[in-house]
C-alpha cells in the first residue's frame, strides 16, 4: 500500500501572516519539505492538506498534489494535527487507498532532509513502533529548573540541586519537524495517546521551531550555516 506524506498548510497564521509560504532564503517555505518528501522517493504520494487555493497552487508548481480541500472544520485554530491527518486518511479510504505507513510533515520545517527522512523511517521500521518522533537534547538539565512564583525562584525538583549536571540523564523534546506513523495504528486508535512511540535525536542545527519574527531570522542564519558546513547546495 506504500506510504503517503501529508503536509498540514492552512492559510490562516496569526503571529506570521502568510508563513507557510512566506519566502524563506528566495523560496516559499513549505517548498523545502515538499522537496524533501519527494526526493527521498520514500512516498507513493506527497500532498498538502490545505484551506489555500495560493498555498495549493504553490505546492502544485513543486510536485505536491492538492486531491481535496481542508474541510471548514479542520481550517480554524483549534484543529489539531491528528484531526487533519485523520480527515486526510478518510478521505484516501473512502475512495479505497490505504497507506502502510504516512509521514506529517510540517510546512516551516526547512531543516528536513532526504537522509533524515530515511533514517526516521528505518528507526520506525526497525522499533515496530507505531509513530518516530524526531527529538533534540534540552540545553539545560530540566530536572534542575525554576519556577517564578511572585518574583521568587522556587525549585522544580530540589533533591537535584547539589547533582551535577553530567550525573543527570538527559531529557529530549519534539523537534517539531515531522512524524513518521504506522497509518493503520493511526486509524484504528485515532490519538496519539494509544501509540506506541519511539525517538531519534537530532543535533541542534537541525531544526529551528519559528514562531516570530526573531524565529524566522534566526532560522535563516542557522539553515544557511548548517549547508555551509555540510558543504550540501542552498
Amino acid at each position: 500500500m506504500g506510504s503517503i506524506a501529508i503536509i498540514p498548510a492552512r492559510g490562516g497564521s496569526k503571529r506570521i501572516p502568510r508563513k507557510n509560504i512566506r519566502p524563506f532564503l528566495g523560496k516559499p517555505i513549505i517548498t523545502y519539505v515538499i522537496d524533501a518528501a519527494v526526493q527521498s522517493g520514500l512516498f507513493e504520494e506527497v500532498m498538502v492538506s490545505t484551506d489555500d487555493a495560493e498555498i495549493a497552487a504553490i505546492a502544485g508548481q513543486y510536485g505536491a498534489v492538492v486531491p481535496f480541500f481542508r474541510s471548514a472544520k479542520n481550517a480554524d485554530d483549534h484543529a489539531s494535527t491528528v484531526d487533519v491527518l485523520l480527515e486526510v486518511l478518510d478521505r484516501y479510504a473512502a475512495h479505497g487507498r490505504r497507506f502502510d505507513h504516512l509521514c506529517c510533515l510540517y510546512p516551516t520545517a526547512p531543516f528536513v532532509t532526504v537522509a533524515l527522512l530515511k533514517h526516521a523511517f528505518q528507526a520506525l521500521t526497525d522499533k515496530q513502533t507505531d509513530i518516530m518522533y524526531p527529538l533534540q537534547r534540552f540545553d539545560f538539565p530540566i530536572q534542575r529548573a525554576f519556577f517564578l512564583r511572585d518574583g521568587l525562584i522556587q525549585w522544580a525538583d530540589p533533591d537535584n540541586y547539589p547533582k551535577r549536571s553530567q550525573d543527570l540523564e538527559p531529557a529530549y523534546h519534539d523537534a517539531g519537524q515531522f512524524y513518521w506513523f504506522d497509518a493503520q495504528a493511526l486509524m484504528t486508535h485515532r490519538t496519539l495517546q494509544k501509540l506506541r512511540a519511539g525517538g531519534i535525536e537530532i543535533n541542534q542545527m537541525q531544526a529551528h521551531d519559528i514562531d516570530t519574527e526573531d524565529d524566522w531570522q534566526m532560522a535563516e542564519l542557522k539553515y544557511q550555516l548548517f549547508h555551509k558546513r555540510t558543504g550540501n547546495p542552498l
